[in-house]
């Protein structure tokens, strides 16, 4: 399963130019990339390459074949790792996060949709060069959804994949955008063209909830407020929580959200009936979420510092989603419900991390 290709010489001879195949990553330092690494790692059966602005811990460095430390905006960049190894599969996690994302839009829509539209270029190249599709693996986001007011979301129960897509921030609409320029290229790509040429991106994409992640500090997500709280009791630090106590929106523990993606990965083609689906684990208010924390943290200082700006992005969130289409097309089960997520996850890890 190696792609060999001729390349000229400065002599006139040709060389032949060995593309190993690999795995892919983007913006492989975050939260959902460490995850990745370590599982793809142990499994030992697909070598890691990853792209990220930032180097790279050397403990996750250690994990991959290659790491490059660059843009997704760079496609001299994506030229280079496109010559040298035979991507099978991509993991595009890079993006600019939502709250930072509302501060500086067109820098949002440059990485979030430019640099997305780079990577299916990108795949799609891959593909025609190696002959196989490339399956592309996108994390969208609960924040593609936009309900009007906290009556229409108390009335809406479970969301379903296809309803109140009306984001109201340059993150959601992002997101939205590129579930659909991954969709075009699975199944519409140049369909004007002679020749067909959809179907070499094998484009798909889960909508997460609220991820918590015991192991990596939150990083400018709107819905963070629920691992800051963990995480700022677990070090002895007060905490002012920037929504209302009332606030519910779905969760889910990282090593769910990391079996979501490997599962959907491995996935048959024949078995989704769509290119983005819901995901969630538990639905939990911020109160809920407090109360669980004190009583694991007793001595945990926490108030309310309502941020309206923040509470009403929040608010236009679901309360929960509908995920039956996940559970039904490739038999996604998350293991943490919110007792096991708090008891047998978040508590005792972020214990041990600040011991």
């Amino acid at each position: 399963d190696v792609c060999s290709s001729d390349l000229p010489t400065g002599s006139g001879r040709r060389a032949t130019v060995i593309r190993k195949p690999v795995v892919l990553i983007t913006g492989a330092g975050g939260e959902i990339g460490h995850g990745l690494i370590a599982h793809l790692a142990n499994e030992g059966r697909h070598s890691v390459v990853t792209l990220d602005v930032n180097p790279l811990e050397p403990s996750l460095a250690r994990l991959v074949q290659r790491e490059f430390t660059g843009s997704i905006m760079d496609t001299s960049l994506l030229e280079r790792i496109l010559a040298e190894f035979e991507v099978e599969t991509i993991y595009h996690l890079a993006a600019l996060l939502s709250t930072r994302s509302e501060f500086t839009p067109v820098t949002a829509h440059q990485i979030n949709v430019e640099g997305t539209l780079n990577l299916l270029e990108f795949a799609q190249r891959e593909a025609k060069s190696h002959g196989r599709p490339v399956t592309f693996l996108y994390p969208s986001s609960i924040a593609a959804y936009g309900l009007p007011d906290l009556e229409t979301k108390r009335r809406a129960g479970r969301v379903q994949e296809d309803a109140f897509n009306t984001p109201s921030t340059m993150y959601g609409a992002n997101k939205l955008y590129c579930e659909q320029l991954g969709r075009y290229y699975a199944k519409f790509y140049k369909q004007l063209a002679a020749e067909p040429q959809s179907g070499r991106v094998d484009f798909r994409s889960v909508r997460f909830p609220g991820l918590i992640s015991a192991l990596t500090v939150p990083s400018g997500g709107t819905s963070d407020y629920a691992p800051e709280m963990i995480h700022a009791a677990a070090k002895g630090e007060p905490y002012a929580c920037f929504v209302r106590p009332d606030t519910r929106i779905p969760f889910m523990a990282m090593p769910d959200a990391i079996d979501a993606l490997l599962a959907l990965a491995t996935a048959p083609r024949a078995s989704l009936s769509r290119t983005t689906y819901n995901l969630a684990a538990f639905s939990a208010s911020a109160d809920e979420i407090r109360r669980v924390t004190v009583d694991a943290f007793p001595e945990a200082e926490f108030t309310w510092a309502v941020d309206e700006k923040r509470q009403a992005i929040v608010d236009s969130w679901p309360a929960d989603v509908d995920d039956s289409a996940a559970r039904r097309d490739w038999g996604f089960l998350p293991k943490y419900d919110r007792v096991r997520a708090f008891d047998d996850y978040l508590i005792p890890t972020v214990t041990e991390r600040y011991r």
